[in-house]
């Protein structure tokens, strides 16, 4: 039984319930990227216009839920996380109702940050230092074949807990792989080299869905949707995973410092079509640099790219430190909240993780986050990757 008091995690659990009351992500990403990649490809516009699924709630209804929701808790460390909670929320509805119009890109950088010339700088290094592949005509994976992938990696986890409840979905309105809440959603244009299959898995199934399995199970339910600031940690999380299994390829690399780059850019006033071009200059297909492209613009300007480079990089300094994994895999959250958590965990206001991922008891994980930790050149990361 958790140490914090019945009405501190009332509190904590009706705020969860408001997490689950819409699908940020999905609700700011096109649903139309194959036919506008089409017409901007061909020439036929430079300037994409996109289209949005209708909102199933409506953003105000939401405010006017979260902000019934009392704010009097009594446990300071809860308090603290809580709070940033909703000031998140309040960000995440802002920006959809701002959808599409001037005032959603300052509600991005808000929430998500920007681009400093650190970060820029360590992505025009990556891009500069790291060649560019070459295409070796390898017959790809399909949606269908990865969602088959997906549930055969599912089935080894539901063999430790058959009651993990996540499911994979194959669907025409969704770009590339992402996981919404217990979800694995495949788009039905997905096409995946074979050499990133399992790399994906992990990132995805490995990271995303077992944190969420992992934190549903915890006292805090906004441990599986996730606490203020999560993705930055998770995606770094996720990346550092795919380097773990030996399947971070330059291609990904690249990817991940191309899509600083298209945020820097965005947020300079760089027009879409200037963009792509300029990650075509890189050594990115046409079709590659649109999706980049494509994923910064979207909505009125989306920032949240920069945050996988950048997340990889404060995991790596964290680890380098002295810093563990360990609790991370509790649920989703921020490396900034370790401390907290920490705490919590300490005096029994958390449980341990229910599984972990498979990876970590694969003989060379130990090696490979020992090079991690010492890591002097990221071209190391893709060192022996096809």
């Amino acid at each position: 039984m958790s140490t914090l008091s019945i009405s501190d995690l009332a509190v904590e659990h009706e705020l969860a319930q408001v997490a689950e009351t819409f699908r940020f992500i999905l609700d700011i990403t096109p649903t139309n990227v194959e036919e506008c990649r089409a017409a901007f490809l061909d020439g036929t516009t430079s300037n994409p216009q996109f289209s949005y699924r209708p909102l199933e709630d409506d953003p105000d209804v939401i405010v006017e839920t979260l902000d019934a929701i009392p704010d009097d808790v009594e446990d300071k460390a809860l308090a603290h996380l809580l709070a940033a909670k909703r000031r998140e929320f309040q960000l995440q509805l802002g920006m959809l109702r701002a959808r599409g119009t001037a005032e959603f890109l300052p509600l991005s950088v808000e929430l998500y940050g920007g681009v400093d010339t650190s970060l820029r700088e360590r992505a025009e290094q990556i891009l500069e230092q790291i060649a560019v592949p070459v295409a070796d005509g390898t017959v790809r994976i399909d949606a269908s074949q990865f969602a088959e992938l997906a549930e055969l990696e599912l089935e080894h986890y539901r063999a430790i807990d058959p009651d993990i409840g996540v499911h994979v979905q194959v669907r025409p309105d969704v770009t590339g792989v992402m996981v919404e809440g217990h979800e694995l959603l495949v788009g039905t244009a997905t096409s995946i080299h074979p050499d990133r299959v399992y790399a994906l898995l992990q990132h995805e199934v490995g990271t995303h869905l077992l944190t969420h399995v992992n934190g549903s199970y915890q006292p805090l339910k906004l441990l599986a949707t996730g606490l203020a600031g999560h993705e930055e940690t998770q995606e770094g999380l996720a990346v550092l995973a795919e380097f773990l299994v030996g399947g971070l390829s330059a291609f990904r690399l690249r990817q991940l410092a191309a899509r600083v780059i298209a945020v820097d850019r965005m947020l300079n006033g760089v027009s879409f079509a200037d963009i792509h071009q300029s990650l075509v200059v890189y050594g990115f297909s046409p079709h590659s640099a649109f999706t980049t492209t494509m994923r910064v613009c979207r909505s009125g300007g989306v920032t949240k790219d920069a945050i996988y480079l950048r997340g990889l990089l404060d995991l790596l300094d964290h680890l380098a430190h002295g810093g563990t994994l360990e609790h991370l895999w509790l649920g989703k959250m921020s490396l900034d909240d370790l401390p907290v958590i920490d705490e919590l965990v300490a005096r029994g206001g958390l449980v341990g993780p229910r599984i972990l991922p498979r990876y970590l008891d694969a003989p060379t994980t130990a090696s490979r986050l020992e090079r991690a930790v010492h890591l002097t050149d990221f071209a190391q990361l893709t060192e022996g990757v096809t």
